[in-house]
């Protein structure tokens, strides 16, 4: 076990790496064991570059960002837009759906079974559906409205 971060299976996540044929980077080994190593989890480059910084490890945001993009391309998580500007990192990069709590910047897993599509589109000339992210926007119930 390498020193700096204790109790981190660093063989674990250099292991991990490989297998997606990403080189396994001081970096990146930190990193995902800051992503993967509480479980699943929902997780904004901006949240991941704090916990970094808390972690004393010294990781600028730009490498964040490059290096959850690298997960996702490779499978290792799933990203999830909920709007324009915001994206979280799913670690359970399997195909389910969401809910996101408008205002409190919250996302969480729908339990699976609960949304059911009856059609989807046909794909236009030359392309296949690769996904359907289904993202259900919350808003807390406000005195006014949770009595109507």
């Amino acid at each position: 076990m390498r020193a700096g971060l204790s109790g981190c299976p660093w063989r674990d996540y250099e292991e991990m790496l490989r297998a997606v044929n990403l080189r396994p980077t001081r970096q990146r080994i930190a990193l995902g064991w800051l992503l993967f190593s509480k479980g699943g989890r929902h997780i904004t480059a901006e949240m991941l570059h704090d916990e970094a910084v808390r972690a004393k490890i010294h990781v600028s945001l730009a490498t964040v960002y490059n290096t959850l993009n690298q997960f996702t391309e490779v499978g290792l998580l799933r990203q999830v837009g909920v709007d324009g500007t915001k994206s979280f990192f799913d670690t359970n990069p399997a195909d389910h759906d969401h809910f996101f709590v408008s205002g409190e910047g919250a996302l969480f897993d729908i339990p699976h079974g609960e949304v059911e599509f009856g059609k989807l589109p046909v794909a236009p000339d030359g392309f296949e559906i690769d996904r359907v992210d289904v993202v259900v926007r919350l808003r807390r119930k406000t005195g006014a409205s949770a009595k109507s």
